[in-house]
């Protein structure tokens, strides 16, 4: 089923999820499994996939959550708690059914906030590490605010049709996650909980001009856990590392990488 920078597609519990490859097997070398942001997909993760497998020799594995990409499109509306029931019922099949061994989830806003709370809920000694980009724990007014916009400019400018080249239901990938974020009762929302549970060693890595998140967001990690935690913060970039600073993205991710494969070694060796 994996091949080398080819598509594949997921069947779970009747949904179909499409899917992409990059570099070696999960049975050949351990896996990246990238979680994409709230308007994102396979497709947005751009060449970054394969740059990052070819630069770790990781295998590489990114797939397009329910409504968005060419997966089936998700029920509307989505309950406010979805980014739980993505991290609790849906990631752990996904993760099966690619063959995942052992590996690090990287996941890019709703997509870091879906590995925190996998991380931290599920007792899953496969995953070695988690990369948070931009990640949510709680909402704050600004990012609303910086929501609120897009959905002006969802409905007012060119974003519905820059979003159709990547989704197939671009409405229900936009509303799905709009309508979400700018209900009343999601101002309440908050996983800061699982952080104290995360057994594994992090990097989070943000843009301090991230439209979308403070420097709160990361502060709540540093505080609350106790695993080892990396912070960057990278300058002239904003809610996307990996597609604003993708040289530093990857140095850092490479880095982190070669640290975590110390860190297993040493416990083999040990044993």
């Amino acid at each position: 089923m994996w091949k080398d920078g080819e598509s594949l597609t997921l069947d779970i519990d009747g949904v179909t999820l499409e899917g992409r490859c990059f570099g070696p097997a999960p049975d050949a070398a351990p896996t990246i499994v990238l979680l994409h942001e709230g308007l994102g997909c396979t497709a947005l993760w751009r060449d970054f996939p394969e740059r990052l497998a070819r630069a770790t020799r990781y295998g590489v594995f990114a797939w397009s959550r329910r409504g968005y990409g060419q997966s089936d499109p998700a029920e509307l509306p989505r309950p406010l708690d979805y980014m739980t029931r993505e991290a609790l019922d849906v990631l752990p099949k996904v993760l099966d059914a690619i063959g995942f061994r052992e590996g690090v989830l990287i996941g890019h806003s709703d997509g870091a906030s879906i590995a925190a709370i996998y991380g931290g809920s599920v007792q899953d000694h496969r995953v070695r590490g988690l990369v948070l980009m931009a990640p949510h724990f709680f909402t704050e007014a600004m990012g609303l605010a910086a929501i609120g916009k897009a959905r002006e400019a969802y409905e007012t400018g060119d974003l519905r049709a820059r979003l159709a080249r990547y989704h197939k239901d671009a409405d229900n990938a936009f509303r799905g996650w709009n309508d979400a974020w700018l209900d009343p009762a999601f101002a309440a929302w908050n996983i800061e909980e699982v952080i104290a549970y995360i057994r594994v060693p992090v990097l989070a890595i943000q843009g301090k001009d991230d439209q979308y998140g403070t420097r709160a967001q990361i502060t709540a990690l540093e505080t609350q856990s106790y695993n080892p935690v990396d912070v960057a913060m990278l300058d002239a970039c904003g809610h996307a590392p990996h597609v604003e600073q993708p040289e530093k993205t990857l140095a850092l991710l490479v880095d982190y990488l070669e640290r975590l494969d110390r860190i297993e070694a040493a416990k083999a060796e040990a044993a």
